[in-house]
């Protein structure tokens, strides 16, 4: 787009039902979706988004898409499956990140748990507050100091917060981590069983990714994961743990916060 003021709507729209719009002044023309990760994309925003969210949200395989879409008459590969999670997947992440900054509780449970990306071991470092909401997720190829600071650094970074408690498992970087990251007032504590919650929690990252087999990538092993658990945090309907939500209240609160993810996505 040229920023031009002479800019008008033309009368007739692309295949997909996008405005088109052309330049008085320099002749330009272009639709809505130019300027976007989803320009030169010859399929509907809106089919796109509910792709990407399906295979975060549900453990569907990129072939698995391709044939429930088929049954609807739209035609894809499973490649462009994989293409469109790339392209998309980044920026839902960060705006849902954006949205949660300052709303993390003071108190946090730190752990890290293991993911096989092309055959070897990598640790997914995770994180969630006294009420069970995500602070942040990292994915290291180390399990180390400088990994341990990396993620508290990023923490701190995305939520705004700096806690006044940080319960972990027994790992010797932590320490230091937290009193170089965090500050040296951070009561760190160690315990078995402290740290239980979040180790029920890593079951959604396990179960989502076994289906899988694994990662070929570090990288897209990471985007993967900081996606799926920003979207599942976003769409958790509960405000603290235990608590009792009616069914009819779960309905809308999840209804309203996929139609918020499905527009992040259409909007990239």
């Amino acid at each position: 787009m040229c920023g031009s003021a002479g800019v008008v709507e033309r009368p007739e729209r692309t295949a997909q039902g996008y405005r088109r719009f052309r330049c008085r002044a320099c002749g330009k023309q272009f639709n809505e979706r130019n300027g976007g990760l989803l320009n030169r994309t010859q399929y509907p925003s809106d089919v796109i988004a509910l792709v990407v969210l399906w295979r975060l949200r549900y453990k569907l395989s990129l072939r698995d898409l391709t044939e429930m879409f088929l049954v609807r008459g739209i035609v894809f590969s499973h490649e462009a499956v994989r293409e469109w999670e790339a392209k998309l997947t980044p920026a839902l992440a960060e705006d849902l990140r954006r949205r949660r900054r300052g709303h993390i509780g003071p108190s946090w449970y730190v752990d890290e748990t293991y993911i096989k990306v092309h055959g070897e071991w990598r640790y997914l470092y995770r994180a969630v507050d006294r009420d069970g909401a995500l602070v942040d997720v990292m994915l290291s190829e180390r399990r180390d100091l400088a990994a341990a600071k990396a993620f508290f650094r990023s923490a701190r970074t995305v939520t705004g917060v700096v806690p006044d408690r940080v319960a972990s498992d027994g790992h010797d970087a932590y320490p230091a981590a937290i009193r170089s990251e965090l500050g040296k007032a951070v009561r760190h504590r160690t315990n078995a069983y402290l740290n239980n919650r979040l180790e029920q929690d890593h079951r959604g990252i396990k179960d989502r990714y076994r289906p899988m087999r694994g990662f070929k990538g570090v990288t897209s092993a990471g985007r993967f994961c900081r996606a799926f658990d920003e979207v599942r945090g976003f769409l958790r309907v509960r405000v603290v743990h235990h608590q009792h939500v009616h069914a009819d209240r779960r309905r809308l609160r999840h209804l309203r916060r996929t139609v918020t993810v499905l527009a992040i996505l259409e909007a990239a």
